[in-house]
């Protein structure tokens, strides 16, 4: 167990720390942030360990881009259902081999990077707790290590294990972690996580000592929580460090769960080193933010997103989600912390060095979904290490990745309060100053600047229906189903978007970062009391229908929140148009050394629906972007970029042209395109293979012939 110093004595070691840091100069850290795509290769997720999904390559480049022609295509259909979910995993490449995960299984699958053929796989045995996962398919890919000059690929499963496999032969890892006592299950190279998660826990506790025992097929038991793991490890300095998922939050009833706490192990031996609680314990920092009890019963605090490191630091960079009950936050009054909250913990010994709560008792699904991104910036003449954090509201947060200081002011603004008896929002919730948000309707609201002003009727039309409304931008609460103010419903609005299957992307050598986004107002839904009753149970119906509605992945606890949401909400329409201005599909790019937002272009065409629209007969609209998100990567000289389409965004516009392009980085123009056979989804990357550069780009849609794929490019 790692040990736990007082609050002043974390101080002096922090600040000890930073006047070694400000000695040393960039020398601390630099070319971290780049280290994994070296030599050719791609050995994170996010390419690099800073996660900028930059690569130097520049074989393939702008003068020949449109020469590039497919070299392979790897289908996931053959390894099961649920194939979509696939793409969901960005391969990595590293010493000639190609790895990634297909399936609910979330099976581990290398292959040929010439050939795309499959060299080995690998399954876990079935149990009980994998068939209980709430996020069997969200496998987000694999981690690799060399651990006394072998190659290790490590990953963690839907049931909550963690396990080694030999990188050339597939085979779990001999000698390492420990035996597992459920048929099927080889006799190495596998850690069950569960017991460390919980061996300090009280309400864990709690039940062994009323008689109750470990089910090790089943798991934790359905009264005290569910866990489960969607991002894949990150091994740093000989450490693996584990994150945790659960159920989403915003889908739960209950208010009890097991916490996400982040765990450490030896990488060579899989002996486990530490855990930081992601729920503060009495005499940690920030307990005091979890008032009347919740530290206790609360879980969650979920790390969903992968983690991002710097080894010459020695910290790992970590973002959470929120605690149990997304919508409602009246059985965990305060600000809850580590929820919501961007972490640099120590690899070595797990102690927070630093932390900003990015946001208060979240209640509003604002997660931060996407990994903390490293570069060495050069700020008014003075090299900086930096983590940049993006967020689903459209904010960027930028911080000394060595000790939390942020690189530009950040304030607090109050925001508009709950109403709903018994809850509890935070007075005021943190507001970068710059850089400006990708959008900036999320920092007012619908302001006249944004709403639909086509033509004279419209904008008089829309200012009538919006003068009913309050007016916000982000962190608007939900009103409650017996509100009879003056309002007809509170509005906000979102800049961001849920950047998960589309994240930001940089360039560490120029600066640059590129941030996919879209614009949504909304009228929440009002909020419903239970009445104590769990929404699970089959006897229950779902908030606005009117019969029974049983729930495939139920949530856990034993008691019900007091609210949730009920339904009746809607921002009303104009004939089918929005009251604001849209931004369905928007590419961005700041100059980070600045903190200067240098371009903005639609991506894609305004929807055929909204173009044609009767209203907008002889009105030359602006170019809103068509529907989905940008994905893209760096890669030497040029952003290559695509679109991803889901399966109803693909139904609105079912001639999409399907390409994949090269854009200036500086400028975003489209400087040559090639076909792609399915819409992209999630990433992309590039590798060099015996000589020659490969771009692996994931797609994936019913309405073609591959529900999950990757496609490799290459030059003749």
């Amino acid at each position: 167990m790692r040990t736990r110093f007082p609050e002043n004595s974390v101080n002096a070691v922090a600040m000890a720390f930073t006047v070694v840091v400000l000695i040393l100069g960039t020398a601390v850290s630099n070319a971290q942030p780049t280290l994994g795509t070296e030599n050719g290769e791609w050995r994170y997720l996010g390419g690099n360990i800073g996660h900028t999904r930059y690569s130097p390559l520049d074989q393939i480049n702008r003068r020949n881009f449109a020469d590039l022609e497919v070299a392979w295509i790897w289908r996931s259909d053959n390894f099961g259902p649920n194939v979509d979910y696939f793409s969901r995993s960005t391969p990595i490449y590293v010493d000639g081999v190609l790895y990634t995960v297909a399936t609910p299984r979330r099976q581990v699958i290398a292959m040929d990077p010439a050939t795309g053929e499959i060299i080995w796989t690998f399954r876990e045995p079935d149990t009980i707790r994998h068939q209980r996962s709430p996020r069997q398919a969200y496998g987000k890919g694999v981690a690799y290590a060399e651990v006394n000059g072998r190659g290790v690929i490590y990953i963690t499963t839907p049931g909550f294990f963690l396990w080694a496999l030999d990188a050339k032969t597939g085979r779990p890892l001999e000698g390492w972690g420990k035996q597992f006592p459920v048929g099927g299950f080889p006799e190495t190279g596998v850690i069950d996580l569960i017991p460390q998660l919980v061996g300090d826990w009280g309400p864990w506790q709690d039940y062994v000592v009323a008689g109750g025992t470990y089910d090790a097929d089943y798991g934790i038991p359905r009264e005290l929580g569910m866990v489960t793991a969607s991002a894949p490890p990150i091994v740093v300095n000989g450490v693996v460090i584990v994150l945790v998922g659960h159920q989403p939050s915003y889908g739960q009833t209950r208010i009890e769960n097991v916490p996400g706490d982040i765990m450490g192990f030896d990488a060579a031996t899989g002996e486990f080193l530490w855990k930081f609680h992601a729920i503060p314990r009495p005499g940690e920092v920030g307990h005091e933010t979890w008032e009347n009890a919740a530290w206790r019963f609360s879980g969650d605090i979920s790390t969903w997103a992968p983690a991002s490191a710097d080894p010459q630091l020695g910290l790992v960079y970590l973002v959470t989600n929120a605690s149990t009950v997304q919508s409602y936050a009246g059985h965990r009054p305060g600000d809850n912390l580590f929820g919501g909250s961007l972490l640099a913990l120590d690899v070595a010994t797990g102690e927070r060095r630093w932390h900003f709560q990015i946001h208060r008792s979240d209640q509003w699904n604002y997660d931060l979904p996407t990994p903390p991104m490293l570069m060495d910036l050069n700020v008014g003449g003075q090299t900086i290490p930096a983590v940049i954090q993006n967020t689903k509201q459209g904010l960027i947060f930028a911080f000394n990745r060595a000790t939390g200081e942020p690189i530009w002011p950040i304030e607090d603004r109050p925001v508009i309060q709950t109403e709903v008896p018994g809850n509890y929002t935070a007075a005021m919730q943190p507001f970068p100053t710059w850089p400006e948000p990708v959008d900036r309707i999320i920092l007012d609201g619908i302001t006249e600047e944004f709403v639909i002003d086509y033509t004279p009727e419209l904008k008089e039309q829309a200012m009538t229906i919006l003068n009913g409304y309050r007016i916000g931008g982000l962190y608007v609460p939900a009103l409650p189903n017996t509100y009879q103010g003056e309002y007809v419903n509170n509005v906000g609005c979102l800049g961001g978007g849920n950047i998960i299957p589309h994240p930001p992307v940089a360039d560490p050598t120029t600066g640059m970062m590129y941030n996919s986004h879209r614009r949504n107002c909304f009228a929440p839904g009002f909020m419903q009391p239970t009445n104590g009753v769990d929404r699970d149970n089959p006897n229950y119906p779902e908030p606005g229908e009117g019969g029974a509605t049983p729930n495939s992945t139920p949530t856990t606890g034993v008691t019900v929140a007091a609210w949730l949401p009920g339904g009746g909400g809607g921002l009303p329409t104009i004939d089918g148009l929005s009251v604001y201005k849209r931004m369905n599909n928007q590419l961005t790019a700041y100059q980070m050394n600045s903190g200067e937002k240098v371009w903005s272009l639609p991506v894609g065409e305004t929807p055929a629906a909204i173009r044609n629209h009767p209203l907008l007969a002889g009105v030359d609209v602006p170019n809103s972007g068509g529907e989905g998100w940008s994905i893209q990567m760096v890669m030497g000289d040029i952003l290559v970029q695509t679109r991803a389409l889901s399966e109803g965004m693909a139904q609105m516009e079912p001639d999409a042209p399907l390409t994949l392009n090269a854009r200036d980085k500086m400028t975003g123009e489209v400087l040559a395109s090639v076909p792609l056979p399915a819409p992209g989804q999630y990433g992309m990357m590039t590798y060099l293979h015996r000589g020659q550069q490969f771009i692996v780009v994931q797609v994936g849609s019913s309405r073609t012939d591959y529900p999950g794929a990757l496609v490799a490019y290459r030059l003749p």
